[in-house]
């Protein structure tokens, strides 16, 4: 398939890459996809159980390890995405924009199979995030272990499916992961002090992500209804398209609560001559009295609640 591609394409595909057969995968993941389901009951049970017992003791400080992590995150987020969207540039020459959405063989075979696997794979330890939130004593929100618990749930189970539309599904996450994550370990570093609008446009980057997110579903189901070929199912595509509406509505309330409607009661708190805090200010200036607040201060694509204050 590939042997009239580029001279200069291939000499950038590496030797793990090529060899990459995704094949002996699809099998684990039939067999195996039910770990991300007990993973999940395991993290819930984890993360509440360290939040009640955290409730009367003093937070860690846990400054260095989360720079580490979430520098780590960041590496392996930058190296996915760039090689990601190498295949995405490659593919689309050679062929269009509906056969890197709906051709299975594209999205599961060479650099971007190899990848993509990692991705999956890395939504286990990507649970991780959450005990920064919790042993930091940071607001434990609704959209950060959903988002966790679900994004972890869906890519174990759709893997063995040959999902195709997947193929962007993981390509946004990996870029906004990359650029999450830096933001997190510089966040937490304290080497700069980053401004506010870049938590704002970071949140932006997210909700988009859930919106386009939305469109490729509606793309695919467009493609499957009409008789054209596109490697998914139609439960599928009910699931994933529930599960990034309720993306976009929990993230698009997430940025209305934490810079609309609380600029908004500041204005209003300012013209009775007063800022309103409930007795908490965060250290990036607004309030943080737990009605939104992050975990490990950071809410993340995909979905999980970041480091703003979070600190």
């Amino acid at each position: 398939m590939l042997d009239h591609i580029d001279p200069k394409f291939q000499q950038a595909i590496l030797p793990f890459e090529e060899d990459f057969d995704h094949r002996p995968w699809l099998e684990w993941f039939h067999q195996y996809w039910t770990v991300s389901l007990w993973a999940s009951v395991v993290y819930v049970i984890v993360i509440f159980s360290i939040k009640r017992i955290m409730r009367d003791r003093q937070p860690f400080n846990l400054r260095v390890p989360l720079v580490l992590w979430s520098s780590g995150l960041a590496l392996f987020s930058t190296v996915c995405a760039v090689r990601l969207w190498m295949e995405m540039v490659l593919y689309k020459s050679l062929f269009d924009w509906k056969a890197t959405m709906c051709d299975a063989h594209i999205g599961y075979s060479g650099v971007n199979g190899f990848w993509s696997l990692l991705f999956v794979l890395s939504k286990l330890p990507e649970l991780g995030d959450t005990l920064f939130v919790v042993l930091r004593k940071q607001p434990l929100i609704f959209l950060h272990w959903y988002h966790h618990i679900t994004v972890l749930l869906y890519s174990f189970y759709s893997y063995e499916m040959l999902v195709a539309p997947g193929r962007y599904f993981i390509l946004m996450n990996a870029t906004v992961h990359s650029i999450m994550y830096s933001y997190y370990a510089l966040k937490a570093s304290k080497l700069l002090r980053i401004p506010k609008w870049v938590n704002v446009c970071i949140t932006l980057i997210q909700i988009s992500q859930m919106f386009v997110g939305v469109i490729v579903n509606i793309l695919a189901y467009y493609y499957r209804s009409s008789g054209q070929h596109c490697s998914t199912t139609e439960r599928n595509i009910y699931v994933a398209m529930l599960m990034y509406a309720s993306y976009f509505l929990l993230f698009a309330n997430y940025f209305f609560q934490a810079y609309l409607a609380k600029r908004s009661k500041s204005t209003k708190s300012s013209a009775n001559g007063h800022v309103h805090t409930n007795g908490a200010v965060s250290s990036n200036g607004y309030a943080t009295n737990g009605s939104l607040g992050h975990t490990n201060g950071h809410v993340h694509v995909n979905g999980h609640t970041k480091d703003e204050k979070k600190d």
